[in-house]
């Protein structure tokens, strides 16, 4: 027999339709970080000796959040349904840590914004400022196709690498910039609805684990 009744009894199905929605956020936050880690682009341009790997960090720490939504929003909706205040207060309390987690990692990519570009500006930077070395050319022309872009500035453009490239090509450093801003504002965006749909979590968890214990002091 159902522990909770009249309005609770809404609150628990809205519990179970939020936790089945968190289920397919976590698995969409899964999708969005494995499409970041593997996009080719970005492996391209992070691949080679020497190339930064804070920018897959931060990717990490959302593959992590994706995968935990998914285990959680799980057992929230078990919790849900079987009316656990047990299982309820371990699904508050573990929102409550990602929650803890995704501000951290906002922090830490807000932080590390300029950081995560200047070390793939300077990794550019580095590659062409040896053009005898053939590694280094491979890396400069791995950049030039991926990003369209050839240079660091305007005067790099009348060197050997850039001969060929039309008068209004872009320069690296720019277009660099433009691309990992992107990637990054979209690893926010995701984090701050992530943080907004736990908030309601938390609420809904809260009130009904209140209600079944108000309810088992009654009986």
């Amino acid at each position: 027999m159902s522990k909770v009744q009249g309005g609770m009894k809404c609150v628990k199905y809205l519990l179970f339709i939020f936790n089945f929605i968190f289920w397919l956020s976590g698995l969409l936050v899964l999708a969005v970080g494995l499409w970041l880690r593997f996009d080719p682009n970005t492996v391209k341009l992070l691949t080679g000796d020497g190339a930064p790997d804070t920018f897959f960090i931060a990717v990490y720490i959302l593959l992590g959040a994706g995968g935990l939504m998914m285990i959680v929003g799980f057992f929230g909706c078990f919790g849900a349904v079987r009316e656990s205040q047990c299982l309820l207060a371990s699904f508050f309390a573990c929102l409550l840590i990602i929650f803890g987690a995704e501000i951290a990692a906002g922090v830490f990519g807000f932080i590390n914004q300029k950081q995560i570009v200047e070390e793939v500006q300077k990794f550019y930077s580095s590659s062409i400022a040896d053009v005898s070395n053939p590694n280094d050319t491979a890396i400069a022309v791995i950049y030039h196709q991926t990003l369209n872009c050839c240079g660091g500035s305007t005067s790099d453009m009348s060197t050997t690498l850039c001969a060929e490239a039309e008068e209004n090509t872009q320069d690296c450093l720019t277009a660099i910039s433009d691309f990992f801003d992107e990637k990054l504002h979209t690893i926010g965006y995701i984090g701050i609805g992530i943080a907004g749909v736990m908030v309601i979590g938390m609420i809904f968890s809260m009130v009904l684990c209140c209600a079944i214990r108000n309810n088992r002091e009654v009986i």
